[in-house]
């Protein structure tokens, strides 16, 4: 059964060889790139990296300078039809001057609402989207005073520029709270109440602007230092725990008005429920597995919401696993390991990112395994992942 009615094609669509324009110049770029060359469609990239970044290496056009750069976004916009954004962390003065002048999917009030913690978290509360709980601080005392209301364990995080695990500190029953401030001193942040979580899941789709919907199903998430290791799609969870997950998702991209690929991070708990824990406005690093999955990658869906085209089939076709690649691999900055193991398997699909330099805990690739059966990619993908280097096994 079709999962969208029929569409019926409107002046507005952006067909090719139309020009999108992407502001960022990392790998989510590169893989968007790669999907709208391959449609014909041509590209050009914003960035504040050097010339030759991962996503510019497959551009039409790349424009190097800082965002704040108008004279340089001016050329750039002239250059292309619509623009999307590669990540959330991009000033938003940058994305107020793009959408000024040109359609921009997700559009700016999405990606200013997420790239925030403490703007992410009211507006979850606002919309009544399930979340741990939490308060807002902004001085050494409404932090204790937040630690004393949620109680002990809890986490406090930095409301700006976290990711990765990056800005954030677990507050045990010994923590002493005046020292865990000085680094969050003179900023916002967010206090959350700790979740005992027995898994982690994620789930991404895409929203077109008719306002229909395609995700991925759920993915299972498996974090080493708090950047994702592995990811199994589909998720071993109970039917109960998918169905809350896709309703939390749908929710999410109904509340911001969505357009586009976006993924939702979500803990499960050890009585079922399931609560949102970030929300990501563009495709999504557990979302890669898509790539080789399924009828149509996360990347497709991003291309088709942004130019105004039905949604493609998100059906996944083969139980998949998902190795991440952190610069940890790498013998040397220079010097890449053996693939041997990688490309020797006929279900193992391995993807670089095109970086110049590995150094510990950078993203530089993926591997996709995929299998008849579930069990069949996972056992593949740790033989695979330990070859590559016993200690990561």
């Amino acid at each position: 059964m079709p999962f969208i009615q029929p569409f019926l094609m409107s002046a507005s669509v952006i067909l090719p060889p139309s020009c999108i324009g992407i502001v960022g110049g990392g790998q989510l770029g590169r893989m968007f790139a790669l999907e709208a060359r391959r449609s014909g469609y041509r590209v050009a990239i914003f960035t504040d990296e050097r010339p030759g970044c991962p996503a510019g290496q497959w551009a039409d056009a790349e424009f190097n300078a800082q965002y704040d750069d108008t004279d340089m976004l001016d050329r750039f916009l002239d250059r292309v039809d619509v623009v999307t954004a590669e990540f959330e962390n991009i000033p938003d003065a940058c994305l107020a001057y793009v959408e000024a002048k040109k359609t921009l999917r997700p559009s700016r009030r999405a990606i200013w609402t997420t790239q925030h913690r403490e703007r992410e978290k009211l507006f979850l509360r606002e919309q009544g989207i399930a979340c741990a709980d939490f308060r807002i601080v902004t001085s050494y005392e409404e932090f204790e005073a937040a630690v004393g209301a949620l109680g002990r364990p809890c986490v406090i995080k930095t409301a700006a520029f976290g990711y990765d695990g990056k800005g954030q500190k677990k507050i045990e029953a010994n923590t002493e709270l005046d020292g865990v401030w000085t680094d969050f001193a003179g900023q916002h942040a967010v206090v959350e109440k700790w979740v005992p979580f027995v898994c982690e899941i994620s789930v991404v789709g895409a929203r077109g602007t008719d306002g229909r919907m395609a995700v991925h199903g759920v993915i299972e998430n498996i974090h080493e230092h708090h950047i994702l290791d592995l990811s199994i799609s589909p998720a071993r969870v109970e039917p109960a725990v998918q169905e809350q997950a896709l309703e939390l998702w749908e929710a999410v991209a109904e509340g911001l008005d969505y357009i586009g690929t976006m993924a939702v991070e979500m803990f499960v708990t050890d009585s079922g429920q399931v609560l949102v824990n970030e929300i990501a406005p563009r495709p999504h690093n557990s979302g890669h597995l898509t790539l080789d999955a399924c009828l149509s990658n996360q990347f497709q869906q991003q291309m088709r919401a942004v130019c105004g085209l039905p949604l493609g089939d998100p059906s996944q076709h083969s139980p998949a696993v998902m190795i991440n690649l952190l610069g940890d691999l790498w013998p040397a900055e220079l010097t890449p390991p053996d693939w041997t193991p990688v490309l020797s398997h006929p279900r193992a699909k391995l993807h670089l990112y095109g970086k110049a330099t590995a150094r510990a805990r950078r993203k530089m690739g993926h591997i996709n395994v995929v299998g008849e059966t579930l069990e069949e990619a996972w056992e593949s993908a740790l033989q695979i992942k330990a070859a590559l280097n016993p200690g990561l096994s």
